[in-house]
């Protein structure tokens, strides 16, 4: 039984390995070694299993496409223009309090899509203009957007990795709000201040020069017209769970998008967003349903079950000392499929620790994305570099300075594993 569970993640690993070798994107490395596994285990190809794998986060991936269309939506409306346009105007001059401001422009797209993708696409732009305008140079201005947008994907509502380990571990998504923001916007402020607390007054006018120009009636009740909306929905279930009707938080976000609509200015090209929302979502899709795939097979195997062994068999100091490096490199390897591959084995062993399990694994949901600037994916790493036009050297300048906040937030991460049981007070219904 060991050694045929083995054989087959061994198969899946190589396969993975040589396809991403053979450079194939990360998606079609992960499904190409969930086919080797199946293939190698049954004698043949398992498609009812490859497809049926297909659809475990099939609800994952309805909320951060509806998300991301709403975002998407205020985006082209000109609200997030406006947003920063209108932080530089009143607190150019307060440098403190811009940075803060910035910081929370920065947090609030991955936060409602789950990808930090998102953060550096829709507003990396026009706030690395703005850092730049402050007298941060590139590479820290990139680091920031890159560990901020990480941040970003940690924050709630919407933890992918959260949200997959706790589907895998049977458990409720339900109290992990507070100890993920405590979290991440912990880790958002770190990685600005230390790398942008230092620098030169807003040059106002060359910064207003390259930001995009929002429509003139935009304004503030339009702009939080809708996030209000999103926001009192979400706690109208929290608050009266026994009359306030389940809807979901996608059609929420439908909701929100549909008061966008109603709310802006100007007409906007409804199809022609959801189309590009869709296209720039085919990668952050296409691994979501692999990774299923990939996990229904080693379920089927019997490897998931061996590296769930020999994770719940790790001593607990152990862990303690090897998760802030093993997490984030694991998510740079196997991107989303890390959530269910090692954080549900470990959750079960926090628990049968006596741990708390939802501070802990909001702890791991915070050390995940920090991944994503490793390779060979380096999603949002790649993102940030990319969009900012920034032409350093990627490991011996770029990651080198993002290494300090990236390395505190660890830390700190494992300081809440550590004493996960007297921070349970985080924990909310």
């Amino acid at each position: 039984m060991y050694t045929h569970a083995g054989m087959i993640l061994a198969v899946i690993a190589i396969v993975f390995f040589v396809a991403r070798w053979l450079k194939l994107t990360t998606e079609l490395s992960i499904f190409a070694a969930a086919l080797a596994g199946g293939i190698v285990h049954t004698g043949g190809i398992p498609v009812r299993h490859i497809v049926e794998g297909t659809f475990t986060y099939l609800d994952i991936c309805i909320i951060f496409i509806t998300a991301t269309i709403f975002i998407n939506f205020l985006k082209e409306a000109g609200g997030i223009s406006f947003m920063v346009r209108s932080i530089i105007k009143t607190f150019h001059d307060r440098r403190f309090l811009c940075l803060l401001f910035l910081t929370i422009v920065l947090l609030i797209p991955g936060a409602l899509t789950g990808a930090g993708a998102a953060t550096v696409l829709t507003v990396g732009t026009l706030v690395g203009t703005v850092l730049r305008y402050m007298g941060i140079n590139k590479t820290r201005t990139t680091a920031i957007i890159f560990v901020c947008a990480t941040m970003s994907a940690a924050a709630p509502p919407v933890n992918l990795w959260a949200m997959m380990t706790a589907a895998g571990a049977n458990m409720p998504y339900v109290g992990f709000m507070q100890p993920l923001l405590v979290l991440s916007v912990t880790g958002a402020l770190i990685a600005m201040f230390t790398l942008g607390g230092k620098g030169t007054p807003v040059d106002l006018d060359k910064a207003l020069s390259e930001l995009p120009e929002p429509p003139e009636e935009m304004n503030w009740f339009r702009v939080l017209v809708p996030f209000g909306v999103l926001f009192a929905l979400i706690l109208a279930g929290r608050l009266w769970p026994f009359s306030m009707p389940i809807l979901g938080l996608p059609l929420m976000f439908v909701i929100s998008a549909v008061i966008v609509l109603i709310m802006t200015p100007r007409k906007l090209p409804v199809l022609d967003i959801i189309g590009h929302t869709i296209r720039q979502l085919i990668p952050l899709v296409g691994i979501m349903i692999v990774v299923g795939s990939l996990i229904q097979v080693m379920a089927l195997s019997g490897s998931r079950g061996l590296v769930s062994l020999g994770v719940v068999t790790l001593p607990l100091w152990f862990l303690f000392i090897s998760l802030w490096a093993i997490l984030p490199i694991a998510q740079g390897v196997f991107q989303y499929a890390v959530a269910p591959l090692l954080g549900v084995p470990l959750i079960f062993l926090f628990n049968m620790k006596g741990m708390d399990p939802i501070i802990a694994l909001s702890a791991m949901a915070v050390m995940w994305p920090l991944g994503d600037g490793f390779p060979p994916t380096a999603v949002v790493g790649r993102a940030a570099v990319i969009e900012l036009n920034y032409e350093g050297k990627y490991y011996g300048e770029f990651l080198k300075t993002a290494s300090l906040p990236m390395l505190i937030i660890l830390g700190i991460c494992t300081l809440f594993l550590v004493f996960s049981n007297q921070l349970s007070f985080l924990v909310g219904g």
